[in-house]
């Protein structure tokens, strides 16, 4: 069974097309391919697999899928949370994604990972011209 969903063919990404669970997703996409610092990315979905275990607001472990990868230069790499709406989750996965890149960048040297998360409301709102500009932004959960 085949379903019907919007895309767009990616000029940076390691896939041939990029199927956003919604809008915002797909404009984000097209951010990325149009930034210059932005060497490659890749949307995250259910068979890429990465995905981060968390306890979620009813306490029950519960898998959490980021939404990008984007990397910007050989020795760095970005986990990137898109939100068009609010979540109750949010800040439960937004702590756990932080824990796991401070996790790897210690067990490690060879790449460095950071998170970044992305609302709906302040992308439009600032509409960043690039990737660095979009970090230097966004900085919620960062502390």
């Amino acid at each position: 069974m085949v379903k019907d969903q919007a895309y767009v063919v990616p000029k940076k990404s390691l896939f041939n097309r990029i199927i956003g669970d919604g809008n915002f997703e797909l404009e984000f996409a097209t951010f990325l391919d149009n930034c210059n610092d932005v060497i490659s990315y890749a949307k995250n979905f259910l068979a890429v697999n990465f995905k981060l275990d968390y306890v979620n607001s009813g306490g029950n472990i519960a898998n959490y899928y980021p939404d990008f990868l984007v990397k910007l230069s050989g020795k760095r790499i970005v986990v990137v949370e898109t939100k068009g709406h609010e979540e109750i989750d949010l800040p439960l996965k937004m702590e756990r994604l932080r824990a796991w890149c401070n996790d790897v960048n210690r067990s490690q040297s060879d790449v460095t990972y950071e998170f970044v998360f992305i609302d709906q409301v302040g992308f439009d709102k600032y509409k960043p011209k690039s990737f660095k500009q979009l970090l230097d932004g966004f900085m919620d959960y960062k502390d």
